[in-house]
């Protein structure tokens, strides 16, 4: 089974138990799955958000959230920058495009509600 790759915006609704987890069964894949990952990317996104006042609510996250929720922090490679500038420009987001490519390079299911992200060749579960 592919482990599960979070966008920072499904990290941010697992860690509050936003309901829109419920579809698809994702909230429950999530609690079940073996292996359950996420960028460095994606907090640095999600704070750098919450510091231009885009994220109105608080956003912790550090080594404490990661072990209390099982998840695996994974840092970018070069082979990641490298696939990462490689990707049609269909999405000019970077943040997106490194968790794309990070995605791809560990054979993991990119969990998003960014339909985007879904033309890159990833396998992906649409929220």
């Amino acid at each position: 089974m592919r482990p599960y790759w979070l966008d920072s915006n499904i990290l941010l609704w697992w860690l509050i138990d936003d309901e829109r987890l419920k579809k698809q069964g994702v909230r429950d894949r999530l609690r079940y799955a073996r292996r359950v990952m996420v960028s460095v990317v994606s907090p640095w996104e999600l704070w750098i958000k919450q510091a231009t006042g885009k994220l109105n609510r608080p956003f912790e996250f550090d080594e404490q959230v990661v072990a209390a929720w099982g998840l695996e922090l994974v840092s970018p490679t070069l082979a990641d920058a490298q696939l990462a500038t490689r990707l049609p420009l269909l999405h000019r987001d970077p943040f997106d495009r490194m968790i794309v490519a990070q995605s791809i390079n560990r054979q993991a299911t990119l969990i998003t509600s960014d339909e985007q992200l879904t033309h890159y060749g990833a396998d992906v579960v649409l929220l």
